[in-house]
Formats: structure tokens, sequence, C-alpha cells
């Protein structure tokens, strides 16, 4: 939909979040906008993982997520980022809603390797008009979780579960809002990011296992037929903007 903008807004930026990002947000939803914001928890749920002596792996960059790490993630996400985001929001005077895969369904996915990373999944349905109706009078603030056919929670890395939601719904924007200014080669930002370029800088170990997920959901994003897909710490600024081959 060419009038909406879809910003995952990570764990770690969530702290980070100035006036002018709200101001944005007001002024996007008095342009006619509809935003929707996917929130992240990782720095959190790690922190609550070993705070009960749960063990924190990871594979690959994704979080093996057993039955008792979904249960702390789920916790975390729903009952402690997405209500400090909402609580933000509405302080600023901001009309918003809270949303999960619970909510009408919208959101279902498949396992990514059950064998391997456990309870983790990959988002495969958007139910688009539950989605859209909320998102014509509020500001949407999306959990990274996905249930099964069966009915099975799934931990959805937040990159991913942003670039699912804008691709199936064709965003007009896509925002990968980090606690950087973007990707940065020796200090300096980059500030257009091939995918050729991508590559030649994660071979030389600029681009490092932190920000490779962000670079990888922006890169397809931008091949999903999203045109402004950028990777920065403030709406105010381009950041690292994702552009196509020439």
């Amino acid at each position: 939909m060419k009038d909406l903008i879809v910003i995952k807004v990570g764990g770690n930026a969530l702290d980070q979040l100035t006036s002018e990002f709200f101001e944005q947000l007001a002024a996007w939803r008095q342009a006619g906008k509809q935003i929707l914001l996917v929130h992240g928890g990782g720095p959190m749920i790690s922190k609550l993982c070993q705070k009960l002596n749960v063990p924190v792996t990871k594979t690959d960059g994704v979080r093996v997520t057993d039955e008792q790490t979904l249960a702390l993630t789920k916790l975390v996400l729903l009952g402690q980022t997405q209500p400090l985001l909402l609580q933000k929001l509405s302080d600023h005077h901001l009309n918003v809603q809270g949303l999960n895969a619970a909510s009408n369904y919208l959101l279902k996915g498949r396992y990514l390797d059950k064998a391997k990373y456990g309870q983790v999944g990959a988002i495969t349905y958007v139910n688009q008009a539950a989605l859209m109706a909320e998102l014509k009078t509020k500001i949407g603030v999306l959990a990274p979780l996905a249930l099964t056919e069966s009915g099975e929670w799934l931990n959805v890395n937040a990159d991913q579960a942003a670039l699912a939601v804008a691709s199936k719904l064709k965003a007009e924007k896509l925002y990968l809002l980090t606690d950087v200014a973007g990707v940065l080669a020796n200090g300096k930002l980059v500030a257009k990011l091939s995918e050729s370029r991508a590559a030649k800088l994660a071979q030389e170990g600029i681009i490092t296992s932190g920000m490779f997920p962000k670079v990888k959901a922006a890169l397809t994003a931008q091949r999903s037929g999203i045109s402004q897909v950028f990777i920065t710490n403030s709406l105010a600024k381009q950041g690292t903007q994702i552009e196509s081959e020439e």
C-alpha cells in the first residue's frame, strides 16, 4: 500500500527514541499515512534468561528457542517491550493499538528448522484485512511472534517480521531502526548500499554479525518491491538507503 510505512524498532533502540521520532509519526498520521511498528526485545530477553539461569544459545545468529525460552520471549515482548512502547507513544498523544499473532490470527508462520532452532519461525501469512482495519485509525505496535496452523507459537526475528509484513502489504517505506546511524565503513556512514557492495563489505568484515541480519532483510525488502528501505537510528535522517544494482 502506497500509504503504509513499516518501522522496525530494535530492543536497544527503544530507550533511544527522541522527540523527533514521535513528531515524525504524528506528521505522517496527519498526512494520512498508515503506520505499523514492529518491535524487538532481544537484549531484554537475553537479560531475563540469564537472570533465571536459562541458557542463551544462538546458531547462525538465530536465538535457539526451546519451550522455556519461548515462554520468556512472550513474557518480554508482550509484557515488557510492547507496553513500554505503547506508553511512550501514548505519552506523545498518539492513538495506538498493541497487536500480536493471536489478534485475529494476524500472523501465521512455519518452523524455520525445528531440529536446529526449536520454536523459531518464518511468517507465511498476514491477515491483511484485519491489520489494515486496525491501522486506519491507530498506529499499530506488533510483536514479532507467529502462530502455526495448529496454534503453536513461534519466535520470529524482528527484522524478518517487519520485512514479511512490509512485503506482503506492499508498504511504501520500510525503516529498520537501530542504535547506530546506519551501515558504517571505517567509521563513516554508507549512504547508499547495493547488494554487491553489501557482499563486498561483508567479505571485508565491515558488515558483521550484529548488522548482517538487518542488511539481509533490507536487501530482501528492496528486491520484493519496497522502493524505499532504510537502516537508520532516526526517522529524521536517511541513514543507509538500500539501492538496486545499476
